[in-house]
């Protein structure tokens, strides 16, 4: 019934955006023929497309706000068309071979349980006319969770050895894009009928395809929850290689600290995922800190900790040499800083925001150098 009543949506795309609210322009001018800011739709249409021009008018909009309209915004709605265009040309070119979900992994129940939840969200959003809300809801989940995580994940079942696993990740995958499709229909329209029409063998339209409900997808808490633990881990350490400028080809091996809540064997089912994402040599789950290497830098998040051995990811001489030359100028700016702030006569004769000013570098640089002495007491 929902999805049915979206069906104006396609005739008529301005009809829910302006309930409430002005138009407003980039600058935050009140769009007006007088004005000559007014921003013709054909002309938008024809530079980025209508679903993108339906998508960037909705996206964002709260009821009695005003809506501005820029082309950063219309672009970014195309960029996410062509994103949604792209992940479902690469699902369609996968989806082909059995499926079955006699066997799923942690990731494809993971997918699933998400799916279910934000199917209800969704619908909820629209039966309330939250349509902005819903448009970022959706995607949230279609650039994030869908596109960034689940496609990756997959990789490791889809491309497997395991002919079972491989089965799974395929019934999982045409399941939740087609979940996807069928929620950003009211949105986007013409690219998801397209897209449908791939998908589904050119049987029947989208438009005519039952609304999706929550209670069709098979739901896996517990499972859900680890997986989420383990992205956890794995964005940790992501973010710290990135800090030390590792490059993804350079490999090291991860021992891993699970937090006390979490589960320890979901972390042996998900090691194929770090080695996938986290750029990880091979995986050791530890009983303690004691039985982590020496020379190692740790990511910490809720889920547990990971350490790093440091010789894995940088030349060790070459790491220190690095930290004495940068302890060596922090140094230097204590050093000046000090002198200045010493000195009476600028601290009576300077404005007190230039004094105020030194003194904060001063206590920055102190910080600094205390960190600097405490890696370089590690080698």
């Amino acid at each position: 019934m929902i999805f049915s009543g979206m069906e104006h949506m396609s005739r008529e795309p301005f009809k829910y955006v302006f309930i409430h609210g002005i138009v407003r322009d980039a600058m935050g001018r009140k769009m007006s023929k007088s004005l000559g800011n007014g921003i013709d739709p054909l002309e938008m249409i024809e530079k980025y497309g209508v679903d993108a021009l339906r998508f960037s008018l909705i996206f964002g909009v709260a009821p009695g706000n005003d809506m501005r309209c820029s082309d950063e915004k219309f672009e970014a709605a195309r960029n996410f068309a062509n994103k949604v265009w792209n992940a479902s040309r690469y699902s369609i070119m996968n989806l082909q071979g059995p499926e079955s979900p006699e066997k799923l992994s942690l990731a494809d129940q993971w997918i699933l349980t998400r799916c279910a939840a934000v199917t209800k969200e969704i619908t909820d959003y629209l039966d309330q006319y939250e349509l902005g809300l819903a448009a970022q809801k959706l995607y949230d989940f279609i650039w994030t969770e869908l596109c960034d995580w689940y496609l990756e994940l997959s990789k490791s079942a889809m491309y497997g050895e395991d002919e079972a696993a491989a089965a799974g990740a395929r019934w999982t995958l045409r399941r939740a894009l087609t979940c996807v499709l069928k929620l950003l229909h009211p949105f986007m329209p013409f690219i998801t009928e397209e897209i449908y029409r791939y998908l589904s063998g050119g049987e029947g339209f989208l438009m005519q395809a039952p609304w999706p409900t929550p209670d069709e997808f098979p739901a896996f808490p517990d499972q859900a929850e680890d997986m989420q633990g383990v992205m956890e881990i794995i964005r940790a350490v992501r973010a710290i290689r990135a800090e030390r400028n590792v490059p993804p080809s350079k490999r090291a091996h991860i021992m891993l600290l699970p937090g006390a809540d979490f589960n320890r064997k979901s972390i042996e089912t998900g090691a194929v995922y770090f080695e996938r994402l986290a750029s990880a040599s091979g995986v050791t789950v530890i009983e303690s800190r004691q039985d982590a290497p020496k020379n190692a830098i740790s990511a910490v998040c809720l889920a547990g900790e990971a350490f790093l051995p440091l010789e894995e990811l940088v030349d060790l001489k070459q790491e220190k040499a690095r930290l004495d030359k940068e302890l060596k100028t922090v140094e230097q700016e204590i050093a000046r800083a000090q002198g200045k702030l010493n000195n009476a006569g600028f601290v009576a004769k300077a404005p007190a925001a230039v004094v105020e000013a030194e003194r904060e570098k001063l206590r920055k640089n102190l910080t600094v150098r205390d960190a600097l002495q405490e890696k370089l007491a590690g080698f």
